[in-house]
């Protein structure tokens, strides 16, 4: 790993002290978060060891927290509900670590980190609020001791409906203990107190359950680990178990790809001044790709950026990709000395720390915010929320995706071009809808304002022409192009033919402030060979210009 700067005894002190304080907060979710997977517990503390120093070494960011994260942790466990006879979760997750490691490593072999935008913001909210719900929908029968089994709604109903037991009145209890003594250890104690309260917890009810024989009363533990041995081996090599897996790891690939970037970029931006706080979209992806690559070896399960862990490794003064390391070392030492206490833990306790977690986060006025803004996005966000809760977190994020690239086309499939005139007294043009400008008889001043591309090139005539048939007048179209970044071969073909069907009104098309490489492109199409009009540096000067032209 290369450090961005000379690394000495004070910054060292600083990563251990915020390994400390991180790794206490770690081993409980490792464990919780392999749970809700449907994996042995210990998975989610060997996902805690060798990918930590795999993204120490191939990240960017100093302070993001990898490891199992409750929305991937879902992931899995649904990708898995599906898995051929004769394959266990365990190699079934183990296998999905190596296809993503693998897809985010030709992601980064390609450059291709722009992944990122396949999520907008109402996608990425709608599908964390819908996991977030369907993860406490999934902890609740385990808190209250119910036989139900789900990981979306329609499927938990059912199960109750078919003659499930609804709750345990000891697991309900101490279920219920649990969540109470954790809010209020989130409302009365300091931040960092609160984030040591769940270790506590758990030590707390592992005792109670030790010395209270809570199994004889129906409350049901962790149970017996194997021994905490990190086991080293390649994944199964099944093609049609990677073939199954394969759309699965996919979606996994994008959502931890995504939400760890934008982790990693919201505090990149609050550590300024803290060192290198620079973040490398490339960097991540290759960081990611190490560690699930490393996963897969190393009997572990997908990972990707945690927010509470980062967040906490921030406000703890961790000061490089070191903190990792460390707090490697520290899960390893774990691994010595948590298999036989970890046997009596209650179940229940441990969903109480997730649904606690998790339900933390949970944010309703993005919504509010959505639907005031842009009615269309805060639909397509409650939609993924609904689709998310009610059906899968994979079709949930897929139509999420493919929805915002449905917006994305609706916008753009009509190019706003805007109708000039001049501000009076000025050589500033604006459009006539907004602002009180003069405007000329013989000569239309137009703005497209987008760039011409196959999604919105076949309307540009149409458009133009829309403006043109109120103004007979015309013999002149000055086109002001500045905020046209690009133009692809559709949106040549396009002005072609708008500057072919102007030619036959006898109507004459000029460009104005066309951009540098705009203008490179349509050099590079030989594009003189069609276009009788001109090229003005200033949309003034085009609109000023009394250079007489015949109409053929």
């Amino acid at each position: 790993m290369k450090l961005p700067f000379a690394y000495g005894r004070d910054l060292a002190t600083a990563d251990l002290l915020a390994a400390l304080v991180v790794a206490v907060l770690l081993i409980p979710q490792c464990l919780a978060y392999a749970m809700l997977a449907g994996l042995p517990p210990q998975i989610g503390l060997y996902a805690s060891l060798l990918p930590l120093l795999a993204y120490a070494a191939l990240g960017s960011s100093p302070v993001l927290g990898i490891g199992p994260v409750a929305v991937l942790a879902l992931m899995i466990a649904q990708a898995l509900g599906a898995l051929p006879a004769g394959v266990s979760p365990g190699e079934g997750a183990l296998v999905l670590a190596a296809e993503l490691g693998l897809i985010l490593a030709l992601a980064a072999l390609l450059r291709l980190d722009a992944l990122a935008s396949l999520l907008s913001v109402p996608v990425l909210h709608g599908f964390e609020t819908g996991a977030t719900l369907a993860i406490a929908l999934s902890q609740l029968p385990v808190l209250l001791g119910s036989s139900a089994k789900g990981f979306d709604l329609p499927t938990v109903m059912g199960s109750l409906l078919q003659g499930a037991r609804p709750w345990h009145g000891p697991t309900a209890l101490l279920g219920g203990l649990s969540v109470a003594l954790l809010l209020a250890g989130r409302r009365w104690l300091g931040p960092m107190s609160a984030r040591l309260a769940p270790l506590l917890l758990l030590l707390a009810a592992m005792a109670l359950a030790r010395w209270g024989q809570l199994q004889t009363q129906g409350v049901a533990l962790l149970g017996a680990l194997p021994a905490l041995a990190l086991p080293l081996g390649a994944p199964p090599l099944d093609a049609a178990l990677w073939a199954a897996l394969l759309p699965h790891a996919l979606l996994l690939a994008l959502m931890a790809y995504v939400s760890s970037l934008v982790v990693a970029e919201s505090l990149g931006r609050r550590r300024v001044g803290l060192g290198d706080a620079r973040i490398s979209p490339a960097a991540e992806l290759r960081g990611l790709a190490g560690a699930n690559l490393v996963a897969a070896f190393s009997g572990g399960m997908p990972v990707a950026g945690s927010f509470s862990r980062s967040v906490l490794t921030h406000e703890a003064g961790g000061r490089t990709r070191m903190t990792g390391v460390y707090i490697a070392g520290l899960m390893a030492l774990a691994l010595l000395l948590l298999a036989e206490p970890l046997a009596w833990l209650p179940k229940s306790v441990l969903a109480a720390t997730i649904m606690v977690a998790v339900l933390s986060g949970l944010k309703w006025q993005p919504y509010v915010e959505a639907w005031g803004y842009a009615r269309s996005e805060a639909l397509l966000m409650f939609a993924v929320t609904l689709i998310v809760l009610c059906w899968s977190v994979a079709a949930g994020l897929g139509l999420g995706v493919l929805g915002s690239i449905a917006l994305l086309l609706k916008r753009t499939a009509r190019p706003h071009v805007a109708l000039l005139g001049r501000v009076p007294g000025t050589e500033h043009y604006r459009n006539v809808e907004r602002y009180a400008v003069e405007c000329q008889s013989d000569v239309m001043g137009l703005r497209i304002d987008e760039s011409l591309l196959f999604t919105n090139a076949r309307s540009l005539a149409d458009v133009v022409q829309g403006h043109l048939s109120k103004f007979p007048d015309v013999r002149r179209v000055v086109i002001m192009m500045s905020p046209v970044n690009s133009i692809d071969f559709s949106g040549l073909e396009a002005l072609r033919e708008l500057h072919a069907n102007l030619k036959r009104q006898g109507v004459r098309l000029d460009l104005s402030e066309v951009k540098g490489p705009v203008l490179d492109l349509l050099k590079a199409s030989d594009w003189t060979r069609w276009f009788d009009g001109q090229l003005f540096l200033s949309h003034h000067q085009g609109m000023m210009s009394s250079e007489d032209w015949v109409s053929p």
